[in-house]
């Protein structure tokens, strides 16, 4: 599917975040990347073969108050 040097990361490997955008919608919430994952705003993730990868937000940020 890819056609970049080096090629972008395969939708199975642990890093394919880091394909390049193919189409961007942020009004949406939603970007395609170039090995067929569909990025949500929200971190969540739709693989090409329909496997949903649920938000992975860090935990824990913005929660901390002063005392």
């Amino acid at each position: 599917m890819c056609q970049h040097q080096p090629p972008c990361p395969s939708a199975d490997s642990a890093d394919r975040e880091s394909a390049r955008l193919v189409a961007h919608h942020p009004e949406q919430g939603w970007s395609l990347l170039c090995n067929g994952v569909v990025l949500f705003e929200d971190t969540g993730e739709l693989l090409p073969d329909g496997q949903v990868i649920a938000p992975h937000r860090p935990l824990g940020t913005g929660l901390m108050t002063a005392a």
